[in-house]
Formats: structure tokens, sequence, C-alpha cells
């Protein structure tokens, strides 16, 4: 492998997978939810109603176009609100469905089932909406180079499933959080205490702790957040694994990247702040690698999607 194979090898963030730390953030977030939803009594109405050994069958249905996730984790939410629920797979996640396309199949005590409809809804509802609004994104950028990743910008404890449906809907994840890769931005520089030295010196002095506090024989992502060529300029010879171009206009990427490469630096270049999927197109044909966008998860609407007794 090259020496510039080799950087982009490493040059990227933990992609978030389906793994046993996704199921834990999973069954922290619906212990939770059965909690505030079902209280001591549990459901009062269908108690009143329904058979105590009725048995049941619906389908969770998509009431809307779009790319689906939260699937995967049918199964372990249903089953913690009752081990005699089942679920079984229609389509995976990452699909593209349509309205009326049947997504899977609960099937169990009919009781059971209305208590974990709305949990299962809100779940698959809110994870296809991020994966939907990301493939929106990917789309919108198809043909440049660049790749679309998302932010820190998610909903508190739900940071690694919304990363998982950003990967569902084709993007890309930008850090899990503030432990796994360093990220020097503005207030960092701009904190009294280390105002005494630039840009280039924060990633000189970054390098040298994460050497020091070597942990396998990859380090993490190193990048800083630059708000001008003239700051870009002084970082690009430190070779930085990213800079961030922090709202800058397309005219001035453009710059950007031809600067990069005028003094051939290896650094990827990512373009953030504010941008949308009327801007996110411009920002991607300027030539840098990566866009971030906040929007994916902290915009995302939620996809419309139901049960029905089948």
């Amino acid at each position: 492998m090259t020496e510039k194979n080799d950087a982009q090898e490493r040059r990227d963030f933990h992609q978030t997978v389906y793994d046993d730390e996704l199921r834990a953030d999973l069954r922290d977030l619906v212990k939770l939810a059965i909690r505030e939803d079902s209280g001591k009594a549990g459901d009062i109405t269908s108690r009143a109603l329904i058979p105590a050994n009725a048995p049941g069958r619906a389908a969770v249905v998509a009431r809307e176009h779009g790319v689906v996730a939260g699937l995967v984790f049918a199964e372990e939410l249903i089953q913690m609100v009752d081990t005699n629920l089942h679920w079984e797979t229609v389509v995976e996640d990452g699909a593209t469905v349509e309205k009326g396309d049947v997504l899977g199949y609960v099937f169990g005590p009919t009781l059971s089932m209305l208590t974990a409809e709305r949990l299962l809804l809100n779940l698959v509802g809110r994870l296809s909406g991020v994966a939907t609004f990301a493939s929106r994104f990917v789309e919108a950028i198809a043909g440049p180079k660049a790749r679309i990743y998302d932010t820190r910008k998610t909903t508190l404890g739900w940071r690694r499933l919304e990363k998982y449906a950003v990967r569902c809907g084709g993007a890309c994840n930008h850090r899990t959080g503030l432990f796994d890769a360093i990220l020097i931005k503005d207030n960092h520089l701009a904190f009294g205490g280390i105002s005494d030295f630039g840009p280039a010196e924060a990633v000189r002095r970054a390098r040298k702790f994460l050497e020091m506090n070597r942990v396998g024989k990859t380090l993490p992502m190193l990048e800083i957040e630059v708000d001008s060529l003239e700051q870009l300029e002084q970082v690009l010879p430190e070779n930085p694994d990213v800079v961030l171009l922090d709202n800058m206009t397309p005219e001035m990427m453009r710059q950007a990247v031809a600067m990069r490469d005028a003094i051939g630096a290896t650094s990827e270049l990512e373009a953030s702040g504010g941008i949308n999927l009327e801007t996110v197109r411009a920002k991607a044909e300027s030539g840098v690698e990566r866009v971030s966008v906040g929007a994916i998860t902290h915009s995302a609407k939620t996809f419309d999607v139901g049960l029905d007794w089948v």
C-alpha cells in the first residue's frame, strides 16, 4: 500500500454499525420509553377492552416514500416489552420504500403488541426520517467527489442510533464524540490560556499529545477548523488529516482547494456551516472532499409509519 493510500485508509472517523454498543444504547432508551409510556399501571385502555390471552398479528407499514432505518432493532425492542412478541422482517434497513409497503410484521399477545406499538413506531419513524433526509443530501451532490457527513448535533441519548440511520441513508459519520478524534475549533484557539499560539502550533501540540497517548497502531483523526484563507495557509504545511472550512463561500473553498493542491498537502478539506439542500451542491462542486451537515440529524422530519392489523 502506498503512503498516500495508507493516509486515505486511516483518514476517516469510526463508522457506526449494528454492534453490542449500539444495542446497549437501544436498551437504555427502550427502558426509559417503557417507563414513561406504561407507568406502573400499564395500558389501561387495552386492558379494559382486550381479552388477556387474545393473539394478534399486525404489519408495520410505510405511509410515504423514503429510506427505512431501525428495523434491525425491532425484535429487541418488542421482546423488552414481552418475550412472547416476535418480529418478521420484510425489508432491510437502508431500503427505499414506497407508500403502502410493508416493512415487517409483529405477532404475539395483542395486549403486549399495543404496549409496544408506539415505542416501535417512534423508533422506526425517527431513524427512517434521519435516513431519508441523509439520502436526499447524498442525492443532491451526486457527481462531485465530496462525501456527506453528519455532526454531533444529535438527540441526547440517540447519537449512535441516529448515526446508524445516517449510514442507512448513504451518508458518512463524523466523529462519534469528544473521545475518538481531535477537532480543534475556534473556541479552543480563542480561550485566553492558549491565545499565545496560532492554529499551526495547535496542530503540532495536538499531534504530540496523540503520539504521547498512543493506543494501538493507528492514531485518532486530527482535524482543525479555520474561518479564513490566512489560517488555512498557516495549517496546511502541518498536514492535519482534515481542515474544516467554516462558513466559507464556494469561491473561497475553490481557492482553498487550489492552495492545498499547490503545495502538495495531503489534508482533506471539509465544508461546514449552515448547509442545506439548496446550498449543498455548490459547496460540493468547489472541490472539497467532505461536506458536514448538522441538519441531517437536528432537522430531520419523522418518517410516517403505521401499524395495521392483519
